[in-house]
């Protein structure tokens, strides 16, 4: 597996991004379970694709909330490569990356029907916090921290 840093409309990152939506859909049963801003590639500080060969299989991203937080955005693997640590890499990349940037925390939100998503934050050393931003009020948010600098 090779990790890159690729362009937002990189062909592999839409599609892994379009399967996590149908995903997220069949799962919750909607169309767009995103409660606030959707991200774009001028939103998004940093994008990643892991790839098998010259397949995407899974991706990630960061977005910046200040000039020392940030949102870890779009964790996705396929399922058919699931179980293979994909998304620890993805997610130990993204931290490193965010140290690099000076950020001294992470935050992210997922949502209570992905108990495999919330396991691998509290794996890696995430910890709950209550919903922040567009996710207050929305029962279904689990959101998550990460110090960076501890």
């Amino acid at each position: 597996m090779e990790l890159r840093a690729v362009a937002w409309d990189h062909p592999d990152g839409v599609r892994l991004r379009a399967e996590q939506e149908a995903e997220v859909e069949r799962r919750y049963g909607v169309a767009d379970a995103e409660p606030g801003p959707a991200p774009t590639a001028s939103s998004m500080t940093a994008f990643v694709v892991a790839f098998d060969g010259d397949t995407g299989v899974g991706c990630g991203g960061l977005r910046a909330l200040d000039d020392v937080h940030g949102e870890v955005k779009r964790m996705f693997v396929s399922p058919e490569h699931r179980g293979k640590g994909i998304s620890k890499v993805i997610l130990r990349h993204l931290e490193e990356r965010a140290r690099g940037l000076g950020w001294e925390r992470l935050v992210l939100e997922t949502g209570e029907l992905q108990p495999e998503a919330m396991g691998l934050y509290e794996r890696e050393g995430y910890t709950a916090i209550p919903p922040f931003g567009y996710y207050v009020g929305n029962a279904q948010s689990r959101c998550y921290e990460k110090r960076l600098t501890e």
